[in-house]
């Protein structure tokens, strides 16, 4: 190459990792692109030998483009150009073999670009599609090879540790814990107090990689100091341990945890309080440890003030530094508490879920939760009370479903970290004298169906309320099978059955999972599944994977065949006629099929369909003033005698099921909600079909819908009648005509006084009393 050129290789090497911040994001990666452009025509334009000088800066440059560039164009650009150089830069030519065709190219044993084919296999084309992949994996391979590992090191510290996007410091931090192992003498002496001054500078962005960077490294380096029985005093420098040490001073008398850089900086420094608790660091009973509590709790305090775009990756940086720097520097003795800081800890989260403030409720509830075991000992009943009844009085007032849901799985949580032991003390593990307890605030938690502006938030109690069953169940089933009793799995099973039913996909496809997964346990089975051998029938062990319950098309066929299981048919059909009587079309297509063939299996069965309707009336009986349930419930109802799948009992005069279904029904008609006043009249013109008392039961009730105070409801009515009429034929055929007429030639939005009228004509025709003003 020419001396331009090799003025020029200097210039694409810079160009290779040139960005420049612009605003909210940032400029270059045309100008990388361009560059791996042109170190791809290098590899065309020159022999070997030519480009043998340069081959360093260009290999390491293009490999640091590859997986490090935040553009997935410019990392398969580099990638690309990589391949060219290795292809035609390791090859040698050879045109005077008589035996073999000419021009033919043979691959030399050693090429020019370190380790080209190698690295080619890991880095190729869709390799470096995965930014996570590329940094996490196919870094720490490229770093295994000497000529590469400095150079990747220290591009992360130079380039990438202050990178404006936060994604990128992250995982560059993280790249840098799995490349330590590589070079750890140069990570402890070298990168370490090279990042140090940086955690307290003035760049926050620079700030907060260098936290996280140190935070990684120094984790790393234990665990490379684990494998050669050295400590991490004997991996880190003193004066690093120093500045490890007073990060979190600086940062506060310099008031960095303030404001928006607080947001930044309080998740970074409570990773590296985690990372350092799990480095085993000597700072017991030093007064950082009382530092670093102070910024957990007042994190936690301060949350409402937090953007929420980030506030549950703080919470979660948060539980993990409080969970690590317990366990490492709250124990008098190995499994022993420091009686005076467990007493301290538990008191203030537990006074702090009274807080008016949501966001401090759920902190202080998952707090409690992620205390280790020695600091349960002795405090369990006191948490479980404080965590059951916070959630009961915001049931109550109907706020606070964020800390209902995060109560919810602190209890799972203290229950699998104290453990199990059937005649243990409920203050300190879970036994046979509390689980009862603990059972019936996670089943009550499944019927948490609370509805605000954001719609039905109540579910994400009851989702967190399965998976903690699911744990507790598997906990005891493990530990102590004989405190589980048949009622409180059989209550278990039910409630997960009726979410498997239910409508919003997401839930039902959690619910579904973990029932099949409670079915099909085996270490540890769980033990009083109701009807399991009918249940293993129903879901083979195949419908673990296969079987997709967020398709309605696959879930409802399964979960309808429960419906012929007495253990389960209330809840099921619970369950599945909020289904049926939704609004997502799919939803009401495919539950309702399922139903319907339910159905059709029992028509010749008399008994099994009248415990089908007994169980209807159950379910209408206890939910007759619950619209969730009632409203969807009236309208499958309707579907269902509309179907003909109740043509048996028309058989019969005054039949029980009619008489108690009208009776119960009589409650819509005072009801000034328009949707269910709807849904009732189509049911009551469903239930004209029965004969005897019932009809003229109903057909009083529709007669006085006929002159209900909503226009809309008295024209609706009018056209259901008349529909009805002519459908199942009930009246005699010199009345029918004048009944139908005046149906549908009278105006039933005009004023009460002239529909009244109308309307008592038709009660001297049906034969009907007319309704009285009381």
């Amino acid at each position: 190459m020419g001396s331009m050129s090799m003025r020029l290789v200097p210039l694409i090497v810079k160009s290779l990792k040139y960005e420049e911040k612009r605003g909210a994001c940032s400029i270059g990666a045309n100008v990388r692109d361009a560059a791996c452009y042109v170190c791809w025509s290098f590899a065309r334009a020159y022999e070997p030998k030519e480009l043998e000088p340069f081959v360093s800066q260009i290999a390491s440059a293009l490999l640091i483009t590859t997986v490090f560039d935040r553009n997935i164009n410019c990392r398969r650009a580099a990638s690309a150009a990589f391949q060219e150089n290795v292809g035609r830069q390791n090859l040698t030519k050879y045109t005077n073999l008589d035996h073999i065709a000419k021009d033919v190219v043979i691959v030399s044993q050693k090429g020019t670009f370190p380790h080209g084919i190698d690295i080619l296999t890991a880095a190729d084309y869709f390799a470096v599609g995965n930014l996570n992949n590329c940094y996490l994996n196919i870094s720490v391979y490229i770093a295994a090879f000497p000529e590469y590992t400095k150079a990747i090191i220290d591009h992360l510290i130079a380039m990438k540790i202050n990178h404006w996007d936060g994604m990128i410091r992250e995982l560059s931090s993280k790249a840098l814990h799995n490349l330590t192992p590589q070079a750890p003498d140069y990570m402890a002496e070298t990168v370490l107090p090279k990042l140090l001054p940086m955690t307290v500078g003035t760049d926050l962005h620079g700030r907060h990689g260098a936290i996280l960077a140190c935070a990684e490294i120094t984790h790393a380096l234990y665990k490379v100091g684990l494998q050669s029985d050295r400590s991490v005093l004997d991996m880190i420098p003193p004066e690093c341990v120093d500045g490890l040490k007073n990060i979190h001073q600086t940062l506060h008398d310099r008031k960095y945890y303030r404001g928006f850089g607080g947001e930044l900086m309080r998740p970074a420094v409570c990773t590296l309080i985690e990372k350092l608790s799990l480095s085993k660091m000597p700072f017991k009973n030093d007064p950082v440890v009382v530092g670093w509590q102070w910024l957990i709790d007042d994190t936690i305090k301060s949350l409402h003030l937090i953007n929420s775009s980030v506030k549950d990756n703080i919470l979660a940086a948060v539980m993990s530094a409080l969970a690590a720097l317990c366990e490492e520097f709250y124990q008098a003795e190995p499994g022993q508490a420091d009686t005076q800081m467990q007493d301290v800890l538990v008191s203030h989260y537990i006074n702090e879920l009274k807080s008016h403030q949501m966001a401090t409720c759920c902190g202080s509830a998952l707090a409690l939760g992620c205390l280790p075991r020695f600091l349960i000992s002795g405090k369990m009943k006191q948490i479980l009370e404080a965590l059951q009844q916070i959630s009961i009085i915001r049931e109550k007032d109907g706020t606070f479903t964020e800390a209902r849901r995060d109560a919810v799985k602190a209890v799972a949580q203290v229950c699998v970290k104290a453990g199990v032991r059937v005649h243990g003390s409920p203050d300190s593990v879970l036994c046979q004298e509390n689980v009862v307890e603990v059972y019936s605030f996670l089943h009550n938690s499944m019927n948490d169906y609370m509805v605000d502006s954001r719609g039905d938030v109540g579910a994400w109690v009851r989702e967190a309320a399965m998976t903690s069953l699911m744990e507790v169940t598997l906990l005891v089933a493990n530990g102590a099978p004989e405190i589980l009793s048949p009622n409180l799995v059989h209550r278990t099973m039910c409630c997960l059955a009726q979410q498997a039913a239910e409508k919003i996909d997401r839930y039902r496809a959690h619910a579904g999972n973990i029932f099949l997964r409670l079915l099909h346990s085996t270490q540890p089975a769980v033990p009083h599944i109701p009807h399991r051998e009918e249940l293993l029938r129903v879901f083979p062990v195949e419908t673990l994977t296969s079987l997709n319950w967020l398709a309605p098309s696959q879930a409802f066929q399964y979960i309808s065949r429960l419906l012929g299981l007495p253990d389960y048919q209330y809840h099921t059909l619970l369950g599945l006629s909020v289904s049926v009587g939704g609004i997502t079309e799919s939803t009401v297509h495919f539950s309702s099929q399922s139903l319907f063939e339910h159905l059709r299996q029992i028509q010749d069965d008399d008994a099994a369909l009248a415990q089908f309707a007994d169980t209807l009336l159950s379910i209408l009986k206890d939910n007759l003033h619950n619209d969730r349930v009632s409203i969807p419930f009236v309208k499958m109802l309707d579907l269902i005698l509309t179907n003909g799948f109740f043509e048996i009992f028309t058989t019969q005069e005054n039949h029980p099921f009619c008489v108690a279904l009208v009776t119960l029904c009589k409650e819509f008609r005072k009801t000034k909600d328009i949707s269910k006043l709807h849904a009732s009249v189509a049911l009551f013109s469903g239930l004209l079909q029965f004969q005897g008392e019932v009809r003229k039961k109903v057909l009083n009730q529709l007669l006085m819908l006929l002159c209900h105070s909503f226009p809309v409801i008295r024209k609706l009515t009018a056209s259901q009648m008349y529909k009805t009429l002519l459908t199942y034929d009930v009246l005699e055929p010199e009345v029918m005509e004048e009944v139908v007429t005046l149906l549908s030639d009278t105006n039933w939005e005009s004023d009460l006084a002239t529909v009244r009228t109308f309307r008592n004509q038709l009660c001297d025709w049906l034969e009907v009393p007319r309704p009285q003003l009381i």
